[in-house]
Parts: structure tokens; sequence; C-alpha cells
């Protein structure tokens, strides 16, 4: 079942047999073997590559209830401490020098467990996930639509312009201003401009910029608005750079998500302290 579930995620024999690891063949007849117990054919192999059946797909959705079922039986009675790697995604706006106390904690409470960090946009972080390539995400959304998944708080987007230009913004001059926006698919400039369309509003953009630095920097040099959470804001004041209250009402707010592979196993306890860990950050 392991077997099958990683090959509708992987969609390749090959993927599949380095993972495991076995040969190509093992892979193979694991899936034919589980074919001939269940009696009908998991795989549409008319199709190249191979895809799932009509059957097939009811049967993935099934082994992997099996399996999470699984997984949680057998952690009732392993009581050795959580080990191995732990493939974390964060998203950018949330990965940042504010996660060293995090992961230094945990790094002290779970001293055999090694983490590989990904940073990210949260839409790439949560396909990665659902292929098996990362074990949990952290993740900036404004909407829910997968399993397993927690909400750890919520972050609220400041408009921020040049301190000098902060007084006596009108009401509306949004429509007007340029913007210094993180490139597509950023959640938080998606975000703004469904805000933008529903006022009847078009975004314009000035500058596209990957570096929050430079953000920071353009805006203070009055080339435009940008987005910034409101908690960064709110801890230490930033030279040059100050806050619109029209932001208010956009209302841009973001949840901030734990999203989970099913197959954790032992290292479900790594992430529980992961996830309260940053929901204690969020406040």
């Amino acid at each position: 079942m392991r077997t099958f579930v990683l090959f509708a995620e992987e969609g390749s024999i090959q993927k599949v047999a380095e993972r495991l690891p076995l040969t190509q063949p093992a892979v193979t007849r694991q899936i034919q073997r589980l074919e001939q117990l269940l009696g009908f054919e998991l795989l549409d192999r008319r199709q190249k590559p191979s895809a799932l059946a009509p059957l097939g797909v009811e049967a993935l959705a099934r082994c992997r209830k099996v399996l999470a079922a699984y997984d949680e039986f057998t952690q009732m009675a392993s009581q050795r401490d959580p080990e191995g790697m732990l493939r974390v995604g964060v998203a950018h706006g949330i990965a940042g020098s504010a996660l060293v106390p995090i992961i230094r904690d945990l790094r002290q409470r779970f001293p055999n467990v090694m983490l590989r960090l990904t940073t990210g946009w949260s839409q790439p972080l949560s396909e990665q996930l659902g292929r098996g390539h990362l074990d949990a995400a952290v993740l900036l959304s404004a909407e829910v639509v997968a399993d397993r998944l927690s909400i750890l708080g919520q972050e609220h987007l400041s408009i921020i312009t040049a301190s000098a230009d902060a007084a006596g913004k009108a009401s509306g001059s949004i429509a007007e201003a340029g913007w210094i926006l993180s490139p597509e698919p950023c959640e938080a400039r998606r975000l703004l401009a469904s805000a933008m369309v529903r006022r009847g509003q078009a975004l314009h953009v000035a500058a596209e910029v990957q570096d929050s630095g430079l953000q920071l920097a353009l805006v203070r040099e009055g080339l435009g608005l940008s987005l910034l959470p409101r908690r960064v804001l709110e801890r230490a004041a930033i030279p040059g750079i100050a806050a619109i209250q029209e932001a208010d009402d956009l209302g841009l707010v973001l949840d901030v998500q734990m999203q989970r592979s099913p197959h954790l196993r032992s290292l479900d306890p790594v992430v529980d302290v992961l996830a309260q860990a940053i929901g204690a950050w969020l406040g």
C-alpha cells in the first residue's frame, strides 16, 4: 500500500524506487501483488505513463486512511525518541531570523532529529508536501483547502509608505499609487489584488522585488507602497517607514497554517512542538 501511495504521489516507478529504496521491478511487483489481492487493476496501463484507474482513485483514498491508522497505532507502542530527517517548508514572510530561537529549542528537545528547511511561496510548498517531498509546511493562505491542516495564527498585513508621506494620505489614494510587491505566487499580493478588485480598483505594480530589504529601501525612497506584517511594525520601529490606516478597510489578513503529511510516524510530536512554538510567536 505504501508503494502504491508513493507511486500516486510521484507518478514514476523510478522515483518510487529511489525513495523506498527498491529496484524498479520490485516496485512494479508490489503494485501488481496489491492488485491481485484486491482483485482489480489500480493502474490504467494503456496510458503512457500509467495513470490511476477509476477504482485506483478510490483505492488510493482508502490506502491513505489505512496507512494513517496503522502509523497511529504503531506509535502507541513506540517509546523511543523521535529521530531521522524532518523536511519542513516555511513560507516567505514567516521564514526569517525570528525562527532561530524556535529552531534552536527544537534541536535541543529532539537532538536525534535533523531539520531540512525549505523556504518558498505557499502554493508550491503545499504542492511539494502533496507529492511527498516535504513532511510538513508552514504556509500563508486566505483559504482552508487541505486535509491535516491546523491554523497557528493570523498574519495581519499593513500598507507601508515612506514616513514623510504617511500623513495626509487621502482615502482612495492607494488606487493611484504604485506598488513594490513580491512576485507571484505571493499570497499577500494575491490577497491585496482581490481586495482591490472588490473595491473596483486596479493594482498598479511599479516593481516586483523578492528581497524584503530592497522592498523597504524602495518604499523609503518614495517609489511606491508595499505590504508588511503588522507584527513587524508593532515590535520595532523601522526608520523611514510608516503604516497607512487604510489597510484596515481592506481586510488584509492571512491564516498561518501548518500542513503535515499523514506518514510522519515518530516525527509527529516534533511537528506538534514546532506548531505550538510558531503559534506562540505569532501571539
